[in-house]
């Protein structure tokens, strides 16, 4: 019984690498908008363009660790 409780959760571990999968999706979309707000800063869009691209950028670097955490928990946290 005792092999039983170390064993990885699988459904915790899909959870994890659904927010890696996120993740690496707003890594190329945040800077992708960024370049653009730049080199497009004559445009009236300049600013609303170059917000979402900073909050993009944020939420691949959270989405990164949340999924690196879950991830983690899912192989090393015991179960009851």
């Amino acid at each position: 019984m005792e092999d039983n409780q170390n064993r990885t959760d699988k459904e915790l571990l899909g959870k994890g690498l659904r927010k890696m999968v996120i993740c690496l999706i707003l890594m190329f979309l945040g800077p992708t908008t960024l370049h653009l707000a730049f080199s497009n800063s004559d445009k009236p869009l300049y600013i609303p363009l170059l917000i979402i691209a900073i909050i993009l950028c944020i939420l691949a670097i959270v989405f990164l660790f949340m999924g690196i955490n879950t991830i983690m928990d899912s192989m090393f946290k015991k179960k009851k």
